[in-house]
C-alpha cells in the first residue's frame, strides 16, 4: 500500500465520520416534526425489535406533528409502546388506525442542552477523525520502519494527511455550527 492509498482511505473514513455525524443531528428533536426523530426506534413485533420504519410509512403533515400509519393494525400498540419507551419525551396519540405525535416547542433551557449536546456530538467526530489520522501515520511509521518508504516520504505524507485533516474538521464545524443556528431559531 501506498502513502497516497492510506490518505485516501483515511479521507473515506474521515467522510465516515462526518456522514455519521450528520446522521446523529438528524435524530435531534429541534422542535420540527422530522420523520428521522422516530424511524428507527426499536418495536417489539412479531417477537422481533425492529426499527419503526420497516413497520409503518411516517408522514409529516404540517411542521408541528408526525403521522404513523402501520402496515399491519396490531402494530399500533406496540409501535406506541416503543415510540414512549425511547424516552424522546413525544407523547404519541393512538386513533385506532394511526398514531400521531405532536412536537411540542423548545424551551430555552431545553434549546441550550440541545446546543451542548450538538458540541458533544461535533467533538466525537472530530475525536474519530483524530484517530483515524493516527492510525493512518502509524501505517506510515511502520512503512518507514520497514524500509518501503523514505523519511521525505514520511513526512510529506503526514502533511498531506494533515490537510485532509483540516478539511474534515472545518466541515464538521460548519455542519455543527449550522446545527446550532438550527436550534436557537424559534
Amino acid at each position: 500500500m501506498t502513502v497516497d492509498q492510506l490518505i485516501t482511505t483515511a479521507v473515506s473514513d474521515f467522510e465516515k465520520a462526518i456522514t455519521h455525524l450528520k446522521e446523529e443531528f438528524s435524530r435531534l428533536q429541534v422542535g420540527r416534526a422530522n420523520p428521522a426523530l422516530i424511524e428507527n426506534i426499536p418495536v417489539l413485533m412479531y417477537g422481533v425489535s425492529q426499527p419503526l420504519k420497516a413497520l409503518a410509512s411516517i408522514t409529516t403533515p404540517d411542521p408541528r406533528t408526525l403521522v404513523i400509519q402501520p402496515w399491519d393494525k396490531g402494530a399500533l400498540a406496540p409501535i406506541e409502546k416503543g415510540i414512549v419507551g425511547v424516552g424522546l419525551g413525544l407523547n404519541p396519540v393512538n386513533d385506532g388506525v394511526i398514531v400521531r405525535i405532536s412536537i411540542p416547542s423548545l424551551t430555552e433551557e431545553r434549546r441550550a442542552e440541545l446546543c451542548k449536546h450538538v458540541r458533544k456530538l461535533s467533538e466525537e467526530a472530530k475525536i474519530a477523525v483524530r484517530n483515524f489520522r493516527q492510525d493512518a501515520i502509524n501505517k506510515f511509521k511502520q512503512m518507514k520502519a520497514d524500509s518501503e518508504i523514505t523519511e521525505d516520504d514520511l513526512h510529506g505524507g503526514e502533511k498531506k494527511l494533515q490537510t485532509k485533516v483540516d478539511d474534515a474538521n472545518s466541515k464538521i464545524d460548519v455542519s455543527a455550527k449550522a446545527k446550532e443556528q438550527d436550534v436557537m431559531t424559534v
